[in-house]
């Protein structure tokens, strides 16, 4: 089990939030027209969501090596933070991009 497990996951935890946080204010952000603002924050969503990936492919190697992530609530909850964040980041492009070519 890799030694810093309860590291990894928070990080997990910590980084898709904020990406899910940073990406709820850029579409706040294109609903006031201020697209500028809207990008700058999308790039924290990205940076978050690529430190995200970076933390699990981390797990999925340890795994690969015989040293598995435990399957705990937490590590569960911390895939799903992931995985919902990535969905919300995604949407919010798309609806961005939608608000742009209507104005």
């Amino acid at each position: 089990m890799n030694e810093n497990y309860e590291e990894v996951i928070m990080g997990l935890i910590l980084n898709a939030g904020n990406a899910k946080s940073y990406a709820i204010d850029a579409y706040r952000k294109a609903r006031e027209k201020d697209f500028a603002g809207a990008e700058e924050l999308l790039k924290l969503a990205d940076e978050s969501m690529t430190e995200a990936h970076h933390l699990q492919t981390t797990m999925i190697q340890d795994e690969i090596n015989g040293h598995p992530t435990p399957m705990t609530l937490l590590a569960v909850h911390a895939q799903d933070h992931t995985m919902t964040a990535m969905t919300v980041v995604d949407l919010v492009k798309e609806m961005i991009i939608t608000m742009k070519e209507r104005k």
